[in-house]
């Protein structure tokens, strides 16, 4: 599924396309450059899901945690990661066997340790605004992207859900 985002209300209402989506145990995979949207993606999810608290990225902090909606959702930043193996030396995976939401900045630099997507959604800049491509890693995955009406809505090429 590719979806064109034409600025960040169209970044911020893809997150809120993604409320549907999100039950325990879902693992989302983030991937983008630097700059290309992926918290912002975050804060739409997060302000759909009722939290009006900050959102930041996790870049030092490695996880911030957002309970809201009687969910717990564990947000992710691995890019200050130099080796797969602090994944497992930071004791992250704990987060990963819980019943909570996992959405995973950098996911590839905690590879081969990192749990596989449910959803996996690449990022990149496009123009004036950006490109985001969003694939199903899991039957999960599939059932969101086939059954969530304002992704599909979205996908079709409509204007982006406000």
């Amino acid at each position: 599924m590719n979806i064109n985002l034409s600025d960040e209300t169209a970044t911020l209402a893809l997150g809120a396309a993604l409320k549907p989506c999100m039950q325990p145990g879902l693992v989302v995979w983030l991937d983008g450059d630097l700059g290309a949207g992926k918290t912002t993606l975050v804060r739409g999810l997060l302000r759909a899901l009722g939290d009006s608290g900050p959102v930041k990225s996790p870049t030092y902090a490695l996880v911030e945690i957002h309970v809201v909606s009687g969910l717990n959702l564990y947000h992710f930043d691995f890019y200050r990661f130099n080796q797969p193996e602090e994944y497992l030396d930071a004791g992250l995976d704990e987060y990963f066997a819980d019943d909570g939401i996992c959405l995973v900045e950098w996911p590839e630099r905690a590879s081969p340790y990192l749990p596989a997507a449910d959803l996996h959604i690449r990022l990149t800049v496009a123009g004036d605004g950006r490109l985001a491509r969003i694939e199903a890693g899991s039957e999960r995955g599939a059932r969101c992207l086939t059954s969530s009406t304002p992704l599909a809505v979205m996908s079709s090429g409509s204007p982006p859900l406000r």
